[in-house]
C-alpha cells in the first residue's frame, strides 16, 4: 500500500470511529444501540491500531472492508434517528433498545448478530467490487479479523453476564446466550459472501437472496432479545 492510501486508509477509518465516539458520547449508558457501540467502537479501534502496525496481508482491503463494513450499521442508525426504515436484521435492536426488561449482554449479541449475519456478507461484496478483488484475496485477512472478533466476544460475556450470585445454569439468559455463535455467524457470511459474489450477475437473484438473508437474521435478533426481565 502506498503512503497516499496509507493515509487515505487512515482518514476513512478515522471518520467512521469518530462517528461512534460522537454515537458513544450522545446515547444513554443502558440504551442497547449505546451498548452494541461501546462494543463496536473497541473492536474498530483495535482494527485501526493494527492497520497501524501493518499486521493484515493487505491493508488497503482491510480499510475499505472495515470502513463500508461499518457504514451498514451507521447507516441503519441513522435511518432509525430520522424515522425511516432500517434493514430488517437492525429493527429489532431499534425499536427494543429501551426496554428494561432485556439485560446489556442480549443488546450486545443482537446487534453482533445483525451485524455480522447480515452486513458482513454485504460489505465483503462491495469492497470485491470496489477494489476488483476476488474473494480468495480476502480469506485470509476475514480470518484475521475473525479472531479479534473471537476475543471480543468472550470479553462480551464475561463483562455483560450477571455474576454467578444472579445466574446459574438453569436461567433463560444462560441458555439464550449459550444458543447463539459468533463462529457460526461468521462462516455463514462467508458463505453468504461466496454466493453473492457468485451470483453477482443476476441482479434479481441477488436482491432475493440479501431480502431473505436480512429477514433471516432479524428473525434471530428478536429472539435474542426476548425480554427477561431486569437484572
Amino acid at each position: 500500500m502506498t503512503t497516499m492510501d496509507s493515509q487515505r486508509a487512515a482518514a476513512e477509518v478515522d471518520g467512521v470511529l469518530g462517528r461512534m465516539r460522537e454515537l458513544d458520547a450522545a446515547l444513554p449508558p443502558h440504551d442497547g444501540v449505546a451498548v452494541f457501540n461501546r462494543v463496536y467502537l473497541e473492536v474498530t479501534q483495535e482494527v485501526e491500531r493494527r492497520l497501524a502496525g501493518n499486521r493484515f496481508q493487505d491493508a488497503a482491503a482491510a480499510a475499505e472492508l472495515d470502513v463500508r463494513f461499518a457504514g451498514r450499521y451507521l447507516t441503519a442508525v441513522d435511518a432509525a434517528a430520522t424515522g425511516r426504515r432500517a434493514p430488517a436484521c437492525w429493527r429489532p435492536l431499534l425499536q427494543l433498545r429501551r426496554h428494561r426488561g432485556i439485560r446489556p449482554v442480549q443488546f450486545a449479541l443482537a446487534g453482533i448478530n445483525a451485524h455480522i449475519g447480515h452486513d458482513l456478507a454485504l460489505a465483503l461484496t462491495d469492497t470485491c467490487r470496489a477494489l476488483d478483488l476476488e474473494p480468495c484475496a480476502l480469506e485470509g485477512d476475514f480470518h484475521r479479523v475473525g479472531e479479534l472478533l473471537a476475543g471480543m466476544e468472550e470479553r462480551i460475556r464475561e463483562e455483560l453476564m450477571p455474576g454467578p450470585d444472579l445466574l446459574d445454569v438453569a436461567h433463560p439468559l444462560t441458555h439464550l446466550a449459550a444458543a447463539w455463535s459468533l463462529e457460526a455467524a461468521r462462516d455463514a457470511a462467508w458463505a453468504a459472501f461466496r454466493a453473492l459474489w457468485a451470483m453477482r450477475e443476476l441482479p434479481d437473484v441477488t436482491g432475493e437472496f440479501e431480502e431473505r438473508i436480512d429477514a433471516g437474521v432479524g428473525l434471530v435478533g428478536r429472539c435474542l432479545l426476548t425480554p427477561l426481565g431486569a437484572g
